[in-house]
């Protein structure tokens, strides 16, 4: 499957609740490098960055996600599985430990680990892990309602809750998840791809990835809904020519007809 649905991944880096992205061109580099297909040097510069700054959880974050692209790479949920666990784990903590104004960190770092829990069989904490991923974006979206960024951590939350299992279903009800819309989840999704900072790559790849579950779903419709997928990961596969995950997608995952 095409990488992180639920992994709300590489988003927005503000500090606190605003436009702070735009003071961190170290990990705007580092995020170039990962969505280049450089997995490696973007994990070793991520951890250069977390080493440097022990209460910072953002390249920590960052570094958990190349990992992820690494395994997608690679096909292989299980790369580096115990590492990837590890890291969020601290980011989790130093997102905590630096309270309301490291909200937006602690959503992040939830969503990853709540998609790494979901892949490997664990739903239950998955579905923990979403609810306070969705609580968090919540917050900082009352302190500050021009991040669009969030939107794909929420986006992601309301789709898949709309097209889980029924044993994952029942799991969210009784954490208190509801049970999504997955037309509002592409809509967020469609809102991140076209007007957002850090995560529009992000956004673009997952909602490329959601249209294509879609088309599944929608015979009528499905393609047009495989044209559109397609078309979002043309756009990205120019950009970044060397990402075996995006080159992948255009030659494996969805056929030209």
């Amino acid at each position: 499957m095409p990488a992180p649905l639920l992994a709300v991944a590489v988003l927005l880096l503000q500090a606190p609740a605003g436009g702070g992205a735009r003071a961190r061109p170290d990990l705007r580099a580092g995020l170039d490098t990962l969505y280049a297909g450089e997995f490696a040097t973007a994990a070793a510069r991520f951890a250069a960055l977390g080493a440097r700054d022990t209460s910072d959880p953002a390249p920590v974050i960052f570094e958990a996600g190349a990992f992820i692209w690494w395994a997608a790479a690679k096909d292989s949920d299980d790369f580096e599985a115990p590492r990837i666990d590890s890291l969020l784990a601290l980011a989790i903590a130093r997102a905590r430990a630096g309270g309301p104004a490291l909200d937006f960190w602690l959503g992040t770092a939830l969503g990853y680990r709540a998609r790494e829990r979901e892949l490997h069989g664990h739903a239950w904490s998955a579905a923990k892990d979403g609810k306070a991923m969705r609580d968090a974006y919540r917050r900082v979206l009352a302190g500050d309602s021009t991040c669009v960024d969030c939107y794909l951590g929420l986006g992601v939350y309301n789709y898949g809750l709309a097209r889980a299992s029924t044993l994952a279903r029942i799991v969210a009800r009784l954490v208190g998840l509801g049970s999504g819309s997955a037309e509002e989840g592409v809509r967020y999704m469609r809102r991140v791809a076209r007007d957002g900072d850090l995560a529009k790559v992000e956004g673009t790849w997952v909602l490329a990835a959601a249209l294509v579950r879609e088309a599944a779903r929608d015979r009528a419709g499905r393609a047009v809904l495989r044209h559109e997928a397609r078309a979002y990961v043309q756009r990205l596969a120019e950009r970044f020519p060397a990402n075996p995950v995006f080159q992948r997608f255009l030659t494996k995952d969805v056929p030209e007809s």
